[in-house]
């Protein structure tokens, strides 16, 4: 284990303090580390906030933790009857509360924590956040999303809390996100084309796969891969 800089703490009259903090990180997540620190909107996508502010400010959970198999990213699938991106895997995530606090600053960080609570029962407690990224957008659902970053320092148990919401809660070796044999470019039906991962018996496509594709080129870790290789968004194992 390697201590790094503390970062900021975050905290006031309209909630918990909520610490932003590089130390005792795992030394594997120094090029995230690194990344999360020089990255720039225009590197990530270029689905960037409307200018004048529109979208439904938004935060996801980018929670790294280390399982059997070594690192290993969280993610879920949501209810097929949901109105935003139903049935799609993706990072545990929603929309900004009041409660929450300046969207600016603490806001992004206690919502990321307090939906994947609500999605996939982890403890909060024993996620340590080390970063944000710069904020995207949905263009499909008018999200303007920022992605937390977060060391899962102590598991705690997660499985889905409402079926209303989440589908499935499920784990992914980041060994497996970088593998060559697991990757592809979906197409959706509308021409558009990005990057996808084929793991754990689904298609991750999107937004999602897309912060996971640009941290794993940015961190050093994407390995060469087949880009002429098309998949349709129903795949299936």
């Amino acid at each position: 284990m390697k201590t790094h800089e503390t970062g900021t703490e975050h905290g006031g009259a309209d909630g918990p303090a909520v610490m932003v903090s590089e130390e005792g990180l795992p030394d594997w997540l120094d090029p995230v580390v690194r990344a999360a620190r020089t990255v720039r909107p225009q590197q990530l996508s270029r689905f960037l906030p409307p200018e004048n502010g529109a979208g439904r400010q938004s935060a996801v959970l980018v929670l790294f933790g280390e399982g059997a198999r070594g690192p290993e990213l969280l993610l879920m699938e949501r209810a097929g009857s949901l109105r935003s991106h139903p049935g799609q895997p993706s990072f545990p995530g929603g929309s900004l509360d009041p409660e929450d606090g300046d969207e600016a600053t603490t806001g992004p960080l206690r919502a990321a924590l307090r939906e994947a609570e609500e999605e996939t029962g982890l403890d909060p407690r024993g996620v340590q956040i080390f970063g944000v990224l710069p904020r995207l957008y949905i263009p499909v659902s008018s999200f303007v999303v920022t992605p937390v970053l977060g060391w899962w320092r102590t598991p705690s148990p997660v499985g889905v809390v409402d079926p209303g919401e989440t589908a499935r809660v499920f784990t992914v070796p980041v060994a497996d996100l970088t593998d060559p044999a697991n990757r592809a470019t979906a197409v959706h039906p509308s021409g558009h084309r990005g990057p996808a991962f084929l793991v754990e018996s689904t298609l991750v496509w999107g937004f999602t796969a897309g912060v996971i594709d640009r941290i794993m080129h940015f961190a050093g870790w994407e390995r060469p891969w087949d880009r002429a290789r098309q998949v349709p968004l129903d795949w299936r194992a």
